[in-house]
């Protein structure tokens, strides 16, 4: 049976190339108009016609000039940064983390608030949005989608989250709070995920289409992207890897209760780090502490990254023997305090007690992932939206 090809309509090319010229001037701008002509493989003519086209719709703009040969200097043009603008919101337990991000990516105001003393999320995130604007200097008329890294269970088709047991007055309906009371886009994002998107668009994961990212922190978490997009199953679900019945461990049976631990959460989380620590005389206000304190030792702090290793192994090998993937980050204020000494350890056990062999690295994001992360889910969005609309 044949295939009849539609041939492609002016508007459509004109979409397509326009979009490449955005695309370039942001990864490698400020470009001429003959630079552009050269790097999409249009025509002199073509290429300034897309330039003023953009120009005219105010996404690009005049920054410059290049010295040539013979003739006026070149013009350079670069994209219009306050063409659109995105924020990102971290949410935690004790309160809230927002930036505000022009079109090109760079962050122009963080914000925080503190959400001890109040019952009103809506509010909380209200002023932290509207603060983060007004630093940045933006309109809110500018600002085109907010996004927020949460922990919890995000509904794949609903958007909402549920689950969110370290914070009690996030519920379901809350999504439709924000948006009417924000009057713009808003989306949760789970925190580990976002810090997976974090961790491709800048960290260690940065190039590769498939990886597994595992959070030791306060609690445990996986993020799963697989062909370049993130895998959240069903009913956001997957990930939720502290709930993994292991050996050595209680698995319990009302696990949808608030505070219940699951069984990997149980010999991996902050309190079976901490134990750990006690156990070989390595004490610490918190987990990422103990880890740290054991790596400083040397040989004396060994015992403590050997069992944390072996414990964390266990969580990883199951999702390595299911999706064997080749790459696995280790994010989270343990993993950070553990660096490579404990990436090693994990990528050893691994490969010992499993069929699959994946390289484990420590994190390359050095500072709130969530929150780069959700900048970063917002601005390709925003892109999408603003670049792919330049022929309307």
């Amino acid at each position: 049976m044949a295939v009849t090809r539609l041939p492609g309509t002016p508007r459509l090319l004109r979409a397509l190339n326009d979009r490449a010229a955005l695309d370039l001037l942001l990864t490698r701008g400020p470009l001429t108009r003959a630079q552009l002509g050269e790097m999409t493989g249009l025509s002199k003519v073509t290429a300034s016609q897309l330039v003023e086209r953009l120009e005219e719709r105010g996404l690009v703009r005049r920054v410059g000039e290049q010295a040539g040969g013979r003739g006026p200097n070149a013009q350079l043009y670069a994209v219009t940064p306050s063409s659109a603008h995105v924020i990102g919101v971290e949410v935690g337990p004790d309160g809230v983390v927002a930036a505000c991000a022009d079109i090109t990516g760079t962050v122009i105001s963080r914000v925080e608030q503190s959400t001890k003393d109040t019952d009103d999320p809506v509010g909380v995130v209200h002023k932290a949005v509207i603060q983060a604007a007004g630093e940045a200097g933006a309109d809110m008329s500018s600002v085109r989608r907010v996004v927020l890294g949460t922990p919890g269970l995000v509904d794949p088709q609903s958007g909402e989250i549920s689950f969110a047991h370290d914070l009690p007055r996030w519920h379901r309906g809350l999504l439709a709070d924000l948006r009417r009371d924000l009057n713009i886009p808003v989306f949760f994002g789970n925190d580990v995920n976002m810090a997976a998107v974090a961790e491709s668009s800048g960290g260690a994961a940065t190039g590769v289409s498939d990886f597994a990212l595992i959070w030791i922190g306060r609690g445990v978490g996986l993020a799963i992207v697989i062909a370049g997009r993130l895998h959240q199953g069903a009913t956001g679900a997957a990930g939720e890897i502290g709930y993994l019945p292991v050996a050595g461990a209680e698995v319990p049976h009302n696990a949808s209760r608030r505070g219940v631990k699951g069984a990997f959460q149980a010999i991996a989380g902050a309190d079976a780090v901490k134990a750990i620590g006690k156990q070989f005389g390595f004490r610490g206000a918190e987990a990422a502490d103990v880890v740290r304190a054991a790596v400083a030792a040397g040989p004396a702090g060994e015992p403590v990254l050997d069992e944390v290793a072996r414990r964390l192994a266990l969580g990883v090998a199951a999702t390595c023997a299911v999706l064997d993937p080749p790459l696995v980050v280790l994010a989270g204020e343990v993993s950070r305090a553990g660096g490579d000494a404990l990436a090693e350890r994990v990528e050893r056990e691994v490969a010992a007690i499993t069929l699959v062999s994946p390289k484990v690295v420590v994190t390359q994001v050095p500072t709130e992932p969530v929150l780069h992360g959700a900048l970063r889910s917002a601005l390709d969005a925003v892109r999408d939206e603003v670049f792919g609309s330049t022929t309307d």
